[in-house]
Order: C-alpha cells, then structure tokens, then sequence
C-alpha cells in the first residue's frame, strides 16, 4: 500500500530525478513556460512555487537557497528582479498546467507548465523600410 507516499519516481534514481526537477526549474523559470510530460509537469509546480515564494522574500539567505536548487545564476536574478516583484500581492498559485494531448512517438500525456500572467503574446515582426534601399533625390 502507497500510504503517505508522496511524489513520483519518474523510473530514475535519486540523483537524476533531482538533476531532472533542477533542469526544469531553471528552464520553467527562464523562459517562463515550458512544455513537458503531465507527470514531470506536476513534480516540476511545487519546486517552481516554492522558489517564486523564496524570491518575495528577498533576502541574501533566500538567493541563495535558490542559487542550491537552480542551475544558472541568470535564472535567479530573473527570478528575483522580475518574477517576485509580479506576484508579490498573491499569495500562491504562480503556475498553471495545461494538458496539450498525447505525444506522437510513445502517446505520452504532455502538458504545458506555464507563469500565471505569461499568456502566449504573438511576437512582432520586424518591418523592413523599403524607403532605406530605394534612392533619395
């Protein structure tokens, strides 16, 4: 019987099970959404939250609980120059999991880990002059 187990194995072992929850962190946190299977998804939430709470905290002994568990220093000063600044009138719920259908090869359940607030944002193409190249006079 599985009383009180908490967690999912994710068929590694402990080591690489906490180098995989570290990996996405850092990326969930960089890049703000990250598309994973549903299982690594809802393992990744919690170590995500836990940091966003760490960062509202702002203080030398929380950068670096975060510097210990993220794998990039650019990723903590995101975290706490942006990120905790954006939720810092909410008390918790940063993320969201969206499940996004099976995936081809093994028919997996993927799903997207996403920020609260970090809605997909069509990105603005460059508009080239065309009075740059044409002659003047």
């Amino acid at each position: 019987m599985r009383h009180l187990v908490k967690g999912r194995k994710l068929r590694r072992t402990t080591a690489h099970r906490k180098a995989l929850l570290r990996n996405l962190v850092t990326s969930f946190i960089e890049k703000e959404r990250i598309q994973t299977t549903l299982a690594k998804a809802k393992e990744t939430r919690p170590l995500a939250e836990k940091m966003i709470t760490l960062a509202k905290k702002n203080t030398l002994h929380a950068r670096r609980q975060a510097l210990a568990v993220l794998t990039k220093e650019s990723a903590v000063t995101k975290l706490f120059a942006d990120l905790a600044p954006r939720f810092s009138e909410r008390p918790g719920g940063y993320t969201r999991i969206v499940k996004t259908g099976l995936r081809i090869g093994d028919g997996s359940q993927m799903a997207l880990l996403e920020l609260i607030g970090s809605e997909f944002k069509k990105k603005e193409k460059k508009k080239k002059d065309k009075d740059k190249g044409a002659k003047k006079g």
